[in-house]
């Protein structure tokens, strides 16, 4: 049987930040139900609940070199919805009020990633590969190749990287090569993981990882690409012979609207009337004017500028003047979240602004609206789309990334096509695509069959799960 261990910062129930955390969860289960022996690992953080710290198990403990010094690392386990899950826990690091942003995260991440090293070689579960995800795990790839060189245990394993952003890189003084991660300083190189006067977690990952992927095939042609390769264009474009794009599902059993306890009314394809229950029940939540036929945009997102938002500020007099509504729900960029409590004040029966982070809403927003507005500058994959076109909200998105992949513009010739899609980085083009799509909003037969084709669009984990146990049989027999 194929044995993989899945490397993550968060994942969903126990701690999340942003969608790796689902990917952590969905993904693993996914490939279980195809035969493959996956875990995942992650930190022990504080704020994971008790009612799930008082079910793991203690497996063993060991100590962790992290430069000069050797700290101890406790794990244990647990078996969530049949996933099997391994926690790292040493309090020093992980017993703190969220997850990132630390003055020593270089240290907390550079021993999450010996400790997982730690862990292979203290359990019975030997890997054929460890899937690394995102620039916490990525120093695992160098680390293993220097203990293959000592220890017979770690020969054979292969590693997977899968960059999930690639803006966030991990980059650190490179001092830390010795001092934490008793590496030798020829590693500090172009060819290695020196990036700018540092070293980089991510960089580690690209250049020793056998295999690359990132979470669209759009994203892995774009980051080739010096607009969008923060600066790693160059290897990336290196490894494009093992560099692979791969979509992400939805949970549908979290995300379905004819499932969902958290919405006003549960529907499907063949029961649109109570779609628009739940706008009606939305807009009395939310003390907007309770109209059944007036369109409903939406937005729920980070409140930031890679998201689109300052594009949107300059016409959102314009936008409003129509005959819409707006809900916006999300947090981010101070100066951004002031800007929409501004025009949420002066249009109070056309925009609510709720600047917070509530995923219940959030699953109320979906089943209520009609369109869905993501107007990012980037995004390597995107949730929010696959979610909006379960439930029936039209995306209308920036073709960039994941959403190019997933959002097929609509032809109104061939009755094709589950969104809208613009290309430009200004305005004027979210309004036009705006404007088109009110325009076929108002045609009632034409928009059912948009939603038909939304809803009926299959972003489930299943094809997703095929290719990557493709990927890694391949590269086991590779």
């Amino acid at each position: 049987m194929l044995k993989v261990l899945y490397v993550a910062s968060e994942a969903v129930p126990f701690m999340k930040v942003g969608g790796l955390a689902d990917v952590a969860f969905s993904l693993p289960r996914e490939l279980r139900k195809l035969g493959i022996d996956i875990r995942v690992i992650i930190p022990k953080y504080k704020g994971i609940l008790k009612k799930f710290k008082s079910k793991m198990a203690y497996v063993t403990k060991f100590m962790v070199p992290v430069g000069w010094e050797k700290q101890k690392c406790k794990i244990e386990y647990l078996e969530y919805e049949g996933v099997p899950f391994y926690f790292i826990d040493e309090e020093y690091y992980f017993h703190r009020d969220g997850i990132y942003g630390f003055y020593d995260d270089e240290e907390r991440f550079s021993y999450f990633c010996k400790g997982v090293l730690g862990t292979i070689e203290n359990l019975d579960f030997k890997p054929h590969i460890i899937h690394c995800n995102d620039w916490h795990s990525g120093m695992i790839c160098p680390l293993l190749k220097e203990y293959k060189r000592d220890n017979p245990k770690f020969s054979n394993i292969k590693t997977m990287f899968t960059i999930h952003n690639l803006k966030y890189q991990g980059i650190y003084d490179k001092k830390i090569l010795r001092s934490l991660l008793n590496l030798g300083m020829e590693y500090y190189n172009d060819d290695a993981i020196k990036l700018y006067d540092g070293v980089s977690f991510m960089k580690a990952g690209i250049n020793y990882a056998d295999v690359v992927t990132t979470v669209s095939k759009t994203y892995a042609k774009e980051i080739q690409n010096p607009s969008y390769g923060e600066g790693l264009d160059g290897p990336l474009r290196k490894r494009k012979d093992n560099l692979y794009g791969i979509v992400n599902g939805v949970d549908y059993q979290i995300y379905d609207p004819n499932k969902d306890d958290n919405i006003f009314a549960k529907y499907n394809i063949n029961s649109l009337g109570n779609k628009v229950e739940n706008k009606v029940n939305l807009q009395k939540l939310l003390n907007l004017p309770q109209n059944k036929e007036v369109p409903v945009v939406a937005m729920v997102s980070r409140l930031t500028y890679a998201k689109g938002i300052k594009l949107l500020i300059p016409i959102l007099d314009e936008l409003l003047a129509k005959d819409i509504q707006m809900v916006i729900l999300g947090t981010g960029d101070r100066e951004i979240e002031s800007r929409i409590k501004d025009f949420a004040h002066k249009y109070p029966e056309k925009l609510s602004a709720n600047i917070l982070f509530h995923e219940n809403l959030a699953h109320k927003i979906y089943a209520s609206s009609d369109m869905f507005l993501m107007p990012s500058l980037r995004e390597p994959c995107g949730l929010s789309q696959l979610i909006a076109l379960k439930y029936g909200s039209i995306p209308i998105v920036r073709s960039t990334g994941g959403l190019k992949d997933t959002v097929n513009p609509y032809c109104e010739s061939t009755g094709e096509g589950n969104g809208f899609t613009f290309i430009d980085c200004n305005g004027d083009e979210i309004l036009n695509t705006i404007n088109m799509a009110l325009k076929f909003y108002e045609d009632k037969n034409m928009w059912k069959k948009i939603i038909t084709n939304a809803m009926g669009s299959d972003y489930s984990w299943k094809n997703s799960t095929i290719e990557y146990k493709k990927l890694y049989e391949s590269l086991v027999k590779g």
